[in-house]
């Protein structure tokens, strides 16, 4: 059996309980090193057979689990945040399904969620956003043509940018092309919930600026939206006094006009 497995965004104790004892019981573990957390290793009993997945192909990743699976091993693969989220999880599942290899999957905290907890936001803040997008610019793995920057920035919603910082000043033209002002709030957070996380609040325009000013490459999330700047939101309904629901009353309002 192989076990997908979430590493979280970062702090060894965000993986999900689940998680963790999957890596307490894994023979084989095969871990993302260029992304997560080798601490989460120390949840590892002492005879597991470790690989880092950062210098192998895919062929040979497949070749590991072959072997884990005829002495009869549990394989984790741990991946970096969430395995959902660009994890390339699917070209492996299809690998193990023709060999016949049974899998399972344990979500993890995606960097977005990291994020959005360093700045204590909420993503869907009532009349000013009820949407998140993720997503990324295109690099050396193109994105289809439906899904251009600019396609998604026309919705002015919250919206999560990956594996885009080396790109922030090309990001910025297309975002301001695409729909958003240029004042328009921003974020840029580096390496969320680990020891040496850094957050800067930016706008749309001054992404590169903000970036170059505090030395930020790689392993951040750009997040987009008026929601960072928290303004101008109207209360949720589910806890107005007059709002009914399956679990409470509404409570009618009980002054009158003579």
């Amino acid at each position: 059996m192989v076990n997908f497995v979430g590493a979280g965004t970062g702090a060894v104790d965000l993986i999900t309980v689940r998680g963790m004892k999957l890596l307490g019981e894994a023979d084989v573990i095969i871990y993302a090193g260029s992304l997560v957390n080798p601490e989460l290793l120390y949840y590892a009993k002492k005879d597991c057979v470790i690989y880092d997945s950062s210098r192998l192909t895919l062929e040979e990743v497949i070749d590991i689990i072959i072997k884990a699976e005829k002495e009869n091993k549990m394989t984790v693969r741990l991946h970096t945040g969430d395995p959902s989220i660009y994890g390339a999880i699917r070209e492996q599942m299809d690998e193990l399904d023709k060999h016949g290899i049974m899998y399972k999957t344990c979500p993890g905290v995606s960097a977005c969620f990291g994020a959005a907890a360093a700045l204590n936001l909420e993503y869907t803040l009532p009349e000013v956003s009820q949407s998140l997008i993720i997503t990324r610019m295109e690099g050396r793995t193109d994105v289809p043509e439906k899904e251009t920057i600019e396609s998604f920035a026309s919705h002015n919603c919250s919206m999560a940018i990956y594996l885009s910082t080396g790109m922030l000043d090309e990001l910025s033209k297309r975002l301001i092309t695409g729909g958003y002002k240029e004042d328009t709030p921003a974020a840029i957070v580096y390496k969320a919930t680990w020891p040496e996380e850094e957050s800067h609040i930016c706008t749309v325009g001054t992404l590169f600026k903000t970036a170059k000013e505090h030395n930020i490459t790689k392993t951040a999330v750009v997040l987009v939206g008026d929601v960072i700047a928290h303004k101008n939101y109207e209360k949720s309904r589910l806890y107005a006094k007059d709002f009914s629901t399956g679990f409470r009353e509404g409570k009618k309002d009980d002054t009158f006009c003579n």
